[in-house]
């Protein structure tokens, strides 16, 4: 390398000595990972939120839009349902649990008027038929062409997850971008200080 290039870099970075280029850099990484905690401890945070409105049936949908706001936005926050999460995905256990129930007691509330309705027009059908040989298989062919069946409820669609980026820019973001910048300058000031003082000899 020229001698007279690395001695332009020497003065201009010799003022400042090695150990404040250090300093510098061990300052600004505590800060970056404090701030990476504190992304993370939010998301916890908010995750917290859409499980409680999941469980008081509360609003779910802000809930989740508040989190995946934050998720997106900060870095240290991962949800995803990739094989590195730390988390699965968020899961509404219990607003899947709540509709289930519904679409159950919605199948029994039919079917028990179904069932009702199959006698009247069975009573109809067959008036002097006594209870028994005409009547049963005709109940259980009304109540075959009209009762409801469960309707399946894909868990898919309560599953979430979202991605945090590698890099954002936030508090956390531009600690880790400095205390990189600060971590290559004391490395230079180093290096160049035992270049300069190996080449004087």
């Amino acid at each position: 390398m020229d001698k007279r290039y690395l001695h332009h870099l020497w003065t201009r970075i010799r003022p400042i000595k090695t150990g404040y280029f250090l300093a510098a850099f061990l300052l600004t990484a505590t800060i970056c990972v404090l701030a990476l905690r504190s992304n993370y401890q939010t998301m916890v945070s908010l995750r917290a939120s859409v499980y409680q409105a999941d469980r008081d049936n509360g609003d779910i949908e802000l809930a989740l839009q508040t989190l995946r706001t934050h998720v997106n936005g900060h870095m240290n926050t991962n949800l995803s349902s990739g094989s590195g999460s730390i988390y699965p995905p968020i899961h509404l256990k219990e607003t899947y649990q709540r509709l289930k129930n519904a679409e159950q007691a919605r199948v029994e509330a039919v079917n028990s008027q179904v069932y009702t309705d199959a006698q009247s027009y069975c009573e109809q059908l067959y008036p002097t038929s006594v209870i028994g040989k005409p009547r049963v298989p005709c109940v259980a062919q009304y109540v075959k062409d009209h009762g409801a069946t469960v309707m399946p409820i894909p868990d898919a669609l309560y599953k979430f997850d979202f991605a945090s980026p590698r890099w954002s820019p936030d508090l956390a973001g531009w600690m880790l971008a400095l205390s990189l910048v600060l971590l290559f300058l004391t490395i230079l000031r180093f290096v160049l200080g035992r270049l300069l003082r190996s080449a004087s000899k």
